[in-house]
């Protein structure tokens, strides 16, 4: 089911950025249809200026407006130029509560050539929510912007 709701949701996003050029928007409308199409916590961008992550487009409740490099999950995504998947956040060494109801979350990169130039950061109020299909797909996504 995950993986036909994934399929669905590429081919849309895919459709949706295609012809449009602005970077800010299509962040917009592929944090906002991921979101709507899980019901996930928080979805949203940050986006590398300098030697932090900046907020970007999003979906959910306020968020942290700066992470450093390296520090949280986010800035450990950035870091090591991977996505990293966190079944429970407490566990996470240095994790950042931008929401203390945060229990699970997953940050992927978005890259512009070699360069890290965003992450998509997914967060959900259930432990274990992340898995290697959402790992994937969202890499697909985010490799459509």
């Amino acid at each position: 089911m995950k993986n036909e709701k994934y399929e669905i949701l590429y081919r849309q996003i895919a459709s949706l950025v295609e012809d449009e050029s602005d970077e800010i928007a299509n962040m917009a409308n592929c944090a906002a249809m991921i979101h709507e199409t899980f019901g996930f916590w928080w979805t949203g961008f940050y986006i590398v200026k300098g030697e932090q992550l900046v907020l970007g487009p999003f979906q959910g409740p306020v968020a942290c407006t700066r992470i450093p490099f390296g520090k949280g999950v986010c800035g450990t995504s950035w870091k090591r130029r991977e996505s990293v998947v966190v079944p429970d956040v407490e566990l996470f060494p240095g994790h950042i509560a931008c929401s203390s109801l945060s229990r699970s979350e997953i940050v992927v990169p978005l890259f512009a050539g070699d360069e890290v130039k965003a992450v998509l950061d997914i967060d959900s109020k259930e432990l274990a929510t992340f898995d290697e299909t959402d790992r994937l797909w969202l890499e697909k996504i985010v490799s459509l912007l």
